[in-house]
C-alpha cells in the first residue's frame, strides 16, 4: 500500500511503528482541517498495512503537543458550519476505530482538541513541562471532541467537570495524578520512554493486540454483561487465529514466538 502524503503532518515508519508529527510548530500545532483530515489518512493507512503494529501522535516543535482547534481558521464560527463540520467523520473517531493501538506523546501545550485527541489515544506519555486543560469555556462555549464524553471516562466525572467548568490548565504531575496520562518524563527522554513502550507491544500479536483494543474501548460503552459476553466473542476470534496457535507453541517449546499477524 503506497504510502500517503499529508498535509500538515510527517508520517515516519520506524520497525513496526508509524509516528504522525504534527508540523504547525509556529502555530502551536493548532488543528486545522487540513491537519485533521490528514490525521485521518494517517491513521487509516497504518490501520490498514500489514507490517504496522503500532501508531504514535505526536507534535514537532517541543512547545506544543497540539494547542487545540485553529481559531484564526474561519472566524466566527455559526451552529449550521459546526454540524455540518462535525457530522463527518472526525480524528478522534479515526483514532478509536484504528485497529493499532495508539499512543499520544506529549511535549508541550495539549489544550481544548488537542487534550481530547490526546484522551482519544490509548495510552498517553507526557514530558514534565506539558500544560493540559480543556479551556473551552473561556470562550463561551464547551467542548465538542469527547471533552465531556470520553474525558469523564478518563479521569472520572469530578476530575473531567473541574477541568470543563473552570477552563483550569494543570501541568504534567497533575495530569498524572488523576490519570489523564500513563507516564511524566523527561523532555529529552520523551521519545526514548515512547519506543521502548511501543517495544513492549510491539513483540505481541498484531491480532491479539486489535482485539483487546476493541474490548478495552467496549469497557466503558457497554454494561458489564454486555461487556463480559463481548470480550468472550473476541477471545474466541483470538483462539481461531494463526498467532494463538503460535503463542502456544512457542509457550511449550519454551521459545519466542514468532507471530505474523494472522
Amino acid at each position: 500500500m503506497e504510502r500517503p502524503s499529508l498535509t500538515n503532518v510527517r508520517l515516519e515508519v520506524e520497525s513496526s511503528v508509524v509516528f504522525l508529527r504534527i508540523d504547525r510548530p509556529e502555530l502551536r500545532n493548532a488543528l486545522d482541517a487540513a491537519t485533521r483530515q490528514a490525521l485521518i489518512e494517517g491513521l487509516d493507512w497504518a490501520g490498514a498495512a500489514d507490517d504496522v503494529r503500532v501508531v504514535v501522535i505526536t507534535g514537532e516543535g517541543g512547545k506544543s503537543f497540539a494547542s487545540g482547534a485553529d481559531l484564526s481558521e474561519s472566524g466566527q464560527i455559526s451552529s449550521t458550519a459546526a454540524r455540518t463540520q462535525l457530522e463527518g467523520r472526525r480524528v478522534y473517531d479515526a483514532v478509536a476505530e484504528c485497529p493499532r493501538p495508539v499512543i499520544a506523546m506529549i511535549d508541550g501545550y495539549c489544550l481544548g482538541g488537542g487534550c481530547e485527541l490526546a484522551v482519544a489515544c490509548d495510552l498517553r506519555v507526557a514530558t514534565t513541562r506539558s500544560t493540559f486543560g480543556q479551556p473551552e469555556i473561556r470562550l463561551g462555549i464547551i467542548p465538542g471532541g469527547g471533552g465531556t464524553q470520553r474525558l469523564p471516562r478518563l479521569i472520572g466525572l469530578g476530575n473531567a467537570t473541574r477541568l470543563v467548568l473552570t477552563g483550569e490548565l494543570i501541568d504534567a504531575d497533575e495530569a498524572r495524578r488523576i490519570g489523564l496520562v500513563d507516564a511524566v518524563v523527561a523532555p529529552d527522554q520523551l521519545e526514548r520512554s515512547t519506543r521502548e513502550l511501543c517495544a513492549s507491544i510491539t513483540r505481541h500479536s498484531p491480532v491479539a493486540l486489535g482485539l483487546a483494543k476493541r474490548a478495552l474501548r467496549a469497557a466503558s460503552e457497554l454494561a458489564l454483561a454486555d461487556g463480559l459476553a463481548f470480550e468472550r466473542e473476541l477471545l474466541y476470534s483470538a483462539l481461531d487465529s494463526t498467532d494463538a496457535a503460535e503463542g502456544i507453541a512457542a509457550f511449550r517449546d519454551k521459545r519466542a514466538p514468532r507471530f505474523t499477524g494472522t
